[in-house]
This record gives structure tokens, sequence and C-alpha cells, in this order.
């Protein structure tokens, strides 16, 4: 109920302080004179006290238009036009009452108004009934812009369409994406949400929420502090009427909504002295974009017109005229809907004289639903066709909608301080370019009194963030030292803890750090998270399918893939007769038997044809055909040729069994080669989806994203694993054998086997490549900061530093196995053969110069024994 009073308090403060227009005693002339008449339609109750400057600015205007008429000597059938003025106080069935009031007791020939958009879609719908044309200066609804729903409908104020597009533009201006929409529950405020909502949608921006003021009670639906301070935007977008405006600013004072946390639009302007000036620095940066006439933004505007009405308006009514300065805008597009008017139906009765019946006739009884204006349709098409110059711009309509189709202008202003306070400052402007144009007035103030345009979301700076992180190798590493108190300390260094900071310098948030326990699991990580526990969690966690659906994540802040982890192989032994191996005992045993088989059909054939084999004894010729058989089958020849038909068609089988042998040979022993060079049990990941190695022989840790890569890619989803509590334990695993090899993440992988472990070795190319990236709720406020303030780390080469200098550095030695050359291990057992050959024909060539080497050591003893006897004295 105290707010209900508050409310009350400030409608009164609104209505004095806004406008301090005195009581208003008019002075025009008695409008009965005429039957041809016009019905204003203006707002504010007939019994206010204190009207505002829309109903009072605008009905004078109206009135001015018609004794202009009158000082012009226009009239329709020789009468002046005549005026019928109503307010209406925004309440659609008094504005009917009025309307149907009128219409019944007079012949009302077009309707000036009414101000309401809640109205108008009422008016209008009367409008057509009867027959008369209905112009609004400030009803801007866009459903009113549909010429097939309201046919007798015209308005010379700019539709919210217009508006919405020039807030868009507003919004790409500044590189705002999102915003709030308030919004009064009635078909301006809901009709201009809508018409926001899809112009937004049009130009990639987005309504991230709506807020209902409802004016029945005065009040929001809901907390407005609650409301903006979850909603991820800090744009607010308040599309009210003047009075409601103020009724909102000022709860938005009391929860502090305002400046300097979020950037407010408004749609009209409020008097800024209706808010305590202590309210003054919260203020500072508002936007209030509204409809203006073609003189302020530097567009022709009928000047004789307007000092026209001018004078008419201090000649009969000079205690409201506020000045040329301070004359409401909406007063402009009244006096131009009027003028419209009188210019169409001067028109539409001209071209009507020669008729046999009135230009202005009526049919029906005088009961304001029996009414028609007769030929209507003629009178309309006079609308539409009138073109001229008015005091608010060009004024023209057309075929296809309901609003002008030119002179519609917005003006920019800005809360900025001054030397009384705070005032309203032009910045901007709009006009017929579509694009805003900078004001020469003035530069345009930010909330919190900045010349730096805000962003359009949530930022970190000042806020407080509960950070979880874990222990990891090279990303959060924790030590103790003792600081210079001689006090133990726990420092932690690492990925993580320098990216905390670098983030803490840039967006200047407090970080919390909460060092997780140790048996903290990755897939806990994440549950902190969603349960609160933790505001983020930056750690090497991976960003999944299945966690995304628990948790947000930022942009990638590590690149991230697996690698196979194994212990180093020792040295193969040697096997001197690996150079066998490409074929098996059996075929070796074949071969030999093949050669001398063929050996022997060789010598039967050849061996009484062949020069070769003549004058040899039987084994010296089978020899020399084995020779043969042996080098036609590795494919080099013999010294002989063979000279008769078996012997050549053996030739042919002989090369026959070369080809395939040798080739079958030669791939295998560089299988069997390049398999001997590779030390390791497997060769990578596909060995092990394969089974190559036994699966409880492979180690993962548990509860993370290796564990799910592993159930979906390798096992099906049995749990055959041996499970691992962390990366330490991995390698305490391995280096005591009770695993073969484990999965690991590349970046602690590549420093640990490279700097800590060199015994350990990773084995095979990457794969399942994925990326680190920052825990966060799901809509998190922050996230769109978080995430730009990551990218621009990205870009600038930050993050590449940072991995750098925790992950790319080598202190174990370089091993020789690296090399891609054959070792003589792997050749020995062939040099050992060649050895073999080399003594057996080493013995042969001693067998063979046996005769000549007996000879040569006979004669050689002879002749010592000769000289040993000659060197001995005579008895």
């Amino acid at each position: 109920m105290l707010y209900f009073w508050n409310f009350r308090w400030l409608i009164l403060q609104f209505i004095f302080g806004l406008f301090n227009i005195h009581y208003v005693k008019t002075a025009w002339p008695l409008s009965n004179f005429s039957s041809i008449q016009f019905l204003g339609l203006f707002p504010d109750a007939s019994n206010t006290s204190e009207p505002t400057t829309l109903s009072v600015h605008s009905r004078a205007m109206f009135k001015a238009a018609i004794m202009l008429s009158q000082q012009y000597n226009i009239t329709i059938q020789g009468q002046y036009f005549g005026w019928n003025a109503a307010q209406t106080d925004g309440n659609v069935m008094d504005a009917f009452s009025s309307t149907c009031l009128a219409v019944s007791t007079s012949d009302v020939v077009g309707i000036v108004g009414p101000a309401f958009s809640r109205e108008a879609h009422t008016i209008a719908d009367f409008a057509n009934r009867v027959s008369i044309p209905v112009i609004s200066y400030s009803a801007t609804d866009p459903d009113l812009s549909d010429r097939n729903a309201y046919p007798a409908f015209y308005r010379t104020v700019p539709s919210d369409n217009t508006a919405a597009f020039a807030i868009a533009k507003l919004f790409i201006r500044f590189n705002w994406t999102s915003c709030i929409v308030i919004y009064q529950n009635d078909a301006f405020g809901s009709g201009g949400a809508k018409v926001i909502s899809e112009v937004f949608n049009n130009n990639g921006l987005e309504v991230s929420g709506t807020i209902i003021f409802d004016i029945a009670t005065l009040r929001i639906r809901g907390n407005l502090k609650t409301y903006l301070a979850s909603s991820s935007t800090r744009i607010v977008l308040l599309w009210t009427d003047p009075i409601y405006t103020t009724l909102i600013l000022q709860n938005a004072l009391d929860s502090d909504v305002l400046g300097p946390q979020f950037t407010w639009i408004l749609s009209s302007s409020v008097p800024l002295q209706s808010f305590n000036q202590t309210f003054n620095d919260k203020l500072i940066g508002m936007f209030i974009i509204e409809p203006v006439i073609g003189s302020v933004v530097n567009a022709p505007i009928n000047i004789t017109l307007l000092n026209t009405a001018y004078s008419i308006w201090q000649q009969y009514e000079p205690e409201s005229f506020p000045g040329p300065m301070n004359v409401n805008y909406y007063a402009y597009f009244a006096f131009d809907a009027t003028w419209m008017l009188i210019q169409s139906l001067q028109e539409f009765c001209s071209t009507s004289m020669n008729s046999s019946t009135s230009c202005i006739s009526f049919i029906g009884s005088p009961y304001c639903f029996d009414r028609r204006l007769i030929n209507s349709n003629s009178l309309f098409d006079k609308i539409t066709n009138t073109i001229f110059l008015g005091v608010s711009g060009p004024i023209q309509f057309s075929a296809n909608t309901t609003d002008r189709t030119n002179g519609t202008y917005y003006l920019a202003q800005n809360v900025q301080p001054s030397g009384n306070g705070i005032n309203y400052m032009s910045v901007l402007e709009w006009s017929q370019s579509n694009e805003w144009e900078v004001s020469t007035e003035s530069v345009i103030i930010w909330p919190g009194n900045t010349l730096i345009p805000p962003i359009d979301h949530a930022i970190l700076s000042g806020v407080t963030l509960r950070i979880g992180i874990i222990e990891s190798s090279r990303f959060t590493m924790v030590q103790n030292v003792i600081d210079t108190y001689g006090k133990n300390k726990t420092e932690l260094t690492g990925f993580v803890p320098d990216l905390i900071n670098i983030l803490q310098s840039q967006m200047g948030f407090t970080p919390q750090i909460i060092l997780t326990p140790s048996n903290q699991t990755y897939s806990g990580l994440i549950q902190a998270v969603e349960n609160n526990i933790y505001d983020i969690v930056i750690a090497d966690v991976t960003v999944t399918s299945a966690r995304r659906q628990i948790v947000d994540f930022t942009d990638s802040i590590f690149d991230n893939s697996l690698r196979i982890v194994m212990r180093k192989t020792e040295p193969t032994s040697v096997d001197l007769f690996s150079y066998l191996q490409p074929f098996s005992l059996k075929l070796w045993l074949v071969l030999l038997i093949t050669s001398i088989y063929a050996a022997t059909l060789m010598c039967l054939s050849e061996r009484q044809a062949n020069e070769a084999l003549q004058k040899r004894s039987i084994i010296s010729s089978g020899a020399m055909c084995m020779w043969y058989t042996t080098g036609a089958i590795f494919g080099y020849g013999a010294d002989f040729y063979a000279k008769t038909a078996p012997g050549r068609f053996l030739t042919v089988g002989l090369y026959i069994l070369s080809l395939v042998l040798v080739a079958t040979y030669t791939a295998n022993l560089t299988s069997d080669l390049t398999i001997s060079k590779s030390k390791d049990i497997i060769t990578g990941i596909d060995d092990i989806k394969n089974g190559k190695l036994s699966f409880n022989r492979i180690g993962i840790i548990v509860d993370s994203a290796i564990e799910d890569f592993y159930l979906r890619e390798i096992s099906g989803g049995s749990r055959n694993f041996y499970p691992l509590e962390n990366q330490a334990d991995l390698y305490e695993s391995l280096l005591s054998g009770l695993i073969d090899a484990a999965l690991s993440d590349i970046g602690v992988a590549e420093y640990d086997t490279n700097n800590i472990f060199c015994n350990l070795t990773l084995v095979g190319a990457d794969f399942d490549k994925s990326s680190f990236g920052i825990v966060i709720p799901k809509d998190w406020l922050y996230t769109q900061d978080l995430d730009v303030a990551i990218l621009s780390l990205t870009e600038s080469g930050v993050l590449d530093d940072l991995k750098l200098k925790w992950f790319q550095t080598k202190s174990c030695p370089v091993s020789s196995d690296t090399s891609t050359a054959m070792d003589i291990e792997s050749m020995a057992g062939l040099f050992m053969t060649f050895a073999v050959i080399s003594a057996v024909t080493l013995l042969l060539v001693i067998w063979k110069k046996r005769f000549i080497l007996k000879d040569y050591l006979f004669t050689l003893i002879f002749r010592k024994t000769v000289t040993i006897q000659h060197a001995l004295p005579l008895a």
C-alpha cells in the first residue's frame, strides 16, 4: 500500500514539476456557428487542474489551424469550419462516448486524434463505420499502419516501425547486440515491444527479455531490480508514456539499476527536476529518442503557416503559449493533421461543385452508428493524394499504409551535467537518410560520466569470483614456500594461475581462488559449478557435449588432443638370421629342393649339347647346373646359356619363379626391417582399438573426458581398463609395470615425457582433438564479457606465450632412436652369412691350388735345408 501511494505522489510531482501550466481560461471564439466541424480528441480529463503540454499545446494548434482556415477564407458550401474538442483521459470508452456524442449532434467531417494508441484502434474502427476520416497526431502503434484493417485512419506522427528501425541502427552504431524492454500493457506498449523484437531480429540483434508496467496498478509486474540484475544485457529500452516513465525511473533509482551499471533509452522525455538532485549522477547518460519536426534536424517546414499559427495561439490563448522553442512536438503533428483535413475537404468539394448533391452530406438517423458520410471514398482518395509542406515537414500519404511517407525525423537527446544540475542535450539526429548523424550541439556523455561508450552486457569489473582450480601438472602446481617472515605459505604456479592473474588485470574482478580436494574428479568439478559451489572453474577441463548439458564453457583456453604414453622399450637382441625371416623354413627348403631338381634336369638336357658342360666330370657339371638354376631363380643368370629346347623351357619356369619370389622376398624383408625398427608394442590408437594390447593393461583416469572417449570409441561402454586416479598415478603405474600404456592429454604428456619421466615416451599420432574451456554456469551473466576477454588473449598471442612458457621445454637427452637410418644389428646376420661364404670360398681356392701350394712349400723347404747345410762348419 505504501508503494502504491508513493506512485500516486510521484504522479502529482510529475504533473507539477514537468508542466508548470496553470489552469487555462481560453478566449477562443465560439465554434458552434458552423455545422461543418472537426472533432479534436485530446488527452487529460476535462476536470484536470494541471493538464499536460501534450493536451494543451495540441488542442491550441488544432484550433489555430481552423482559425487560420477562416483567415484564408476557406469555406465549404459557404460555411467556415468549426470545431468540437473533447478530452479523453486515456480511457477507451470515454473517448468513444465523446466521439459518438459529437457525431450524433453535429456534422463531423473529420477527427483529429486521438492521442493514445489504445483509443485509436476503437476510434479508427468507428470512423470507418461512419465513413469519416480520422488523423492521429500521436498514436504510434505499428498495428495501426495496416491500411486494409483501418481504411479511414491516417497519422502525421511517425509509426513505431520507423522508431524501432532507428533504435536498431543506434544499437549497430555502438556495437550493442541486446537489450531488455520495459513497456506498458496497452496497444502502444505491446505494439512497440512487438515491432522492436521483429526489427531487432531482422538486424541480428536480440531482445533478451521484457518487463511489463501495469497502467492500472501503476506498478511493474515483478521486481525490477531482480529482473535487471539477472539479465545478461545492460541496455534497458523503456517504451512508456511520459507519466509512467517518471514512475519507472523513480523505481529504478530506488533499486539502484540506473547508471553506471545500466544504460537506459527512453521513448519520451520526462522532467529531470522531478527527481531528487542526489540522483543526478545516476541519471547522467540516459538517452531519449523522440519524433521531432523538420526544423530540429535542419529539414524544411512551412515557416509561414507556423508563424501564423503561433500568432493565432498567442492572440486567443496567450497564457498557455510557452514560446516557439518550448512547444510540444506533437502539437505540430496535430496542426498538420487538421490542415490536411482542411486541404483535402476543400479540394474534395471544389471537384464536386457540379454535382446535384452537396459534397458534405450524411445519410441515416442522427444516432452516431447509423450516420454515413456520402462519397467518403472520394474524400479518402483526396487525403491520400494531397501533398503539402506542413509545420512538421512534408506531408504525404499513400494508398498502401496509414503512415506518412516522408517527413519523419527523430532526435536522440542525452542527459548530461550542466551548470544547473543535469539537462537534455541533443547528440544525434535521424532523418530521411535512415542513418544517425552527429549533432553539432554536444558530445555524448555516457553513464558514469564518461566519454567511453558502454558495452551492452554484464561485466566482471568489481565482481568477486569464487574460482575453483584442481592440481594438475603444469596447469596448476602447489608448493609450500617460506615467506620473509619464516612462515609456511602455499604458492600456486602454472598455466592456470598465470591466466587468472592476466584476466584479473584485464577485467578488474576480485578472484577468490579455491583449491579443490586431492580426490576431486573432473566430473566432480562440473557438478560443483552446477551446484554453485564455485562461480567458475579454470583448469584442464575438456569441453564435451555431455558436460555442456550441465554447464557452459567459454571459448578455448587450450587446444588439446590425446596421446598414448608408454615405457621406452629396451634395445632388441641381435638376430643373425633376420634376413631369412621373409621366407619360412619350409619355403627355404622347398626352394633348395627346387634348385637341385632344376639343376638335375638342366644336366640331363644340356650336358651333351652345351660346350660349357662338356669335358667335365659329373660333379663339375652338376655344380655348373646348380649355379645356373640358382642364378636364374635369383634373377641374375649364369655365365652360359641353355642350348636345347628343354633347357630353355626350364629356364622360363625358373624366371617365373624368380619374378614372384624376388618381389615377395623384397616386400617382406622391407616390412620386417621396418617393424624391427619400431620397438614399441603398439604404433597408435588403432592398435589399441584392434586389441593388440590387453585392455586391462591400458590405464585410464576415471571420471574424465579420457574415460568418456575410451568408453565411446574403444570399449563400447565396457570399463575393462585399468583405473587411474590422476596423472601422477598414471606415471607411477607405467613405471612399476602395472600397465603397458595409458591415454593422456597432450600438453601434460609432452612436457612430462620431455622433462621429468625421460624413460617414458609418446607413441603414435595425436587423436580426439578437443579443447579446454573455463567452466561457467548455464546462462551466466558474464559469459560474453569473459568470452571477449579470452578471445582478445588468443588474438594477441598471450595464450600462446603461456603455452610456450609452461609446456614447450625439453630437458631429457635426445634419443638416437629418433634416427630413421637402419642400424648394424638389423643387418648383422647378413654380413655373417657373407663372411661364412667368403671363408668357404677361400677354402675352395686353397683346395683348387693345393698342388701348386704343395710344390711351392716343398721348394721352399728344400731351399731352407740347403742353406742350413752350407752354413754348418765342416767336421
